[in-house]
């Protein structure tokens, strides 16, 4: 026999049937006349109710038309005020403070016309040279090692052995012998003289100085080698020659620059160019040190559009006598120019859309309206004003944006309404 096995409890609701003589029991169906009357008097009572919701609705809110605004978005709007154009739109006071909505006056006001630029220190391009070699020859003893190295005028750069030089300054010693031994007629002493004269052009063409020319003369001998020297007081910009390597004249030995004297390069607009003049005082500004502030003038202004930034550039100069400027510095660069008192309106409160300007009116009682205006080039945070507003006039500042969109689509719904008779019917049936 097999052990009990524990009782489960099932649940048992009362409506299962148990057993077959419940199972064919008739079942009771519900009355429909009860349920008739309870579904019209639930219709009844809705009805009721939404008639005083529409009734309260319309007591509380003004007819679309004579809000001028969208359903849901207007309040109990007030009449338009005087000279207020078709597409003048009521924004409600709290909606106002909701975006952030500021206001400013368009009036008189004295205005400087300042101009702030990035620019950069450079070398002075009239005050640096290249060193070449006149000969070919190797470059046997260099002087001069490093990039950045200051050199004084006359400083030996390096000594270049070149076998050609060495012929010519034999030549120039056969010929000086011949001239000293000469004891016949004019006709030879002059040829004579000729043939000194062109063997010393000859080592003047190939960069030899009359004092090393002299120097052979006491020698008696030809040098091997030929010492190049700096031709003024700078600094080494660039250095391509090492010890033992083969130069030729197309070769770039050294590049050398004057810092006595650095340039301020600078950048302005297109529409600031026209401002700027030779001979202009500009402030020079230096980011690590905010206290030093260097005058220079404007010396030239480049004839060229840069055609990646669409920027004019000009220059000045700067003494640096102690050398404490170094080229490619960042540098803030200020143009003042004059001050007038002219009708101006603050640049963020013009829009411009590339084919029109235009500002958004602050006028009574909550209403705003776009005026086109006509400005001219922005002189600081302000535009000068040409046409389109006078003075007095209130133009919002910030959220213009948004009231201006609104604006916008409240004279799209205007012309829907116009040309759509359905939407004009309801505009005008609307309680």
């Amino acid at each position: 026999m097999t052990p009990a096995q524990p009782l489960i409890d099932r649940p048992v609701t009362a409506a299962t049937p148990t057993s077959p003589a419940e199972l064919r029991k008739p079942r009771r169906r519900a009355s429909w006349p009860a349920v008739v009357a309870i579904t019209a008097a639930a219709i009844g009572a809705g009805t009721l109710l939404g008639m005083r919701l529409r009734e309260t609705n319309s007591d509380a809110q003004p007819p679309m038309a004579a809000s001028g605004a969208m359903p849901g978005m207007a309040e109990a709007a007030p009449a338009r005020p005087p000279g207020a154009g078709s597409q003048a739109t009521y924004v409600s006071p709290r909606r106002q403070q909701l975006v952030g909505v500021r206001t400013a006056v368009v009036g008189m006001q004295k205005v400087e016309n300042t101009i702030r630029t990035v620019g950069m220190l450079a070398y002075d391009e009239t005050r640096t040279t290249q060193i070449h070699t006149r000969v070919s020859g190797w470059v046997e003893q260099l002087y001069v090692d490093y990039v950045g190295k200051s050199v004084r005028r006359g400083q030996p750069l390096f000594a270049v052995y070149s076998p050609d030089l060495a012929t010519a300054q034999g030549e120039y010693l056969v010929a000086l012998h011949a001239r000293a031994q000469v004891t016949g007629g004019a006709d030879t002493l002059a040829a004579a003289d000729a043939l000194l004269a062109a063997s010393r052009e000859r080592l003047r063409r190939w960069d030899v100085s009359d004092a090393q020319i002299a120097e052979l003369e006491h020698a008696g001998h030809a040098a091997r080698t030929m010492t190049i020297a700096s031709p003024f007081d700078g600094v080494v910009l660039e250095k391509s020659a090492f010890a033992g390597q083969y130069v030729t004249p197309d070769m770039t030995s050294f590049r050398l620059g004057d810092l006595s004297t650095v340039w301020v390069m600078g950048q302005v607009f297109e529409y600031e160019a026209g401002s700027l003049r030779i001979g202009d005082s500009i402030d020079v500004e230096f980011p690590y040190d905010q206290a030093a502030k260097l005058q220079a003038r404007i010396d030239f202004i480049y004839p060229e559009v840069d055609p990646q930034t669409r920027r004019v550039r000009f220059r000045a100069s700067l003494k640096n006598t102690d050398l404490k400027l170094k080229p490619d510095t960042y540098v803030t660069l200020v143009w003042h120019g004059e001050t007038t008192k002219r009708l101006v309106v603050p640049k963020e409160a013009v829009i411009d859309t590339g084919a029109r300007k235009y500002v958004l009116l602050a006028l009574a009682d909550g209403y705003f309206e776009p005026r086109d205006v006509q400005v001219g080039s922005p002189i600081g945070e302000f535009y000068p004003v040409i046409g389109g507003v006078t003075d007095g006039a209130r133009v919002v500042t910030s959220a213009q944006f948004l009231i201006d969109s609104e604006t916008n689509l409240m004279a799209a719904m205007q012309g829907m309404s116009l040309t759509m008779p359905g939407m004009a019917a309801g505009s005008a049936s609307a309680p």
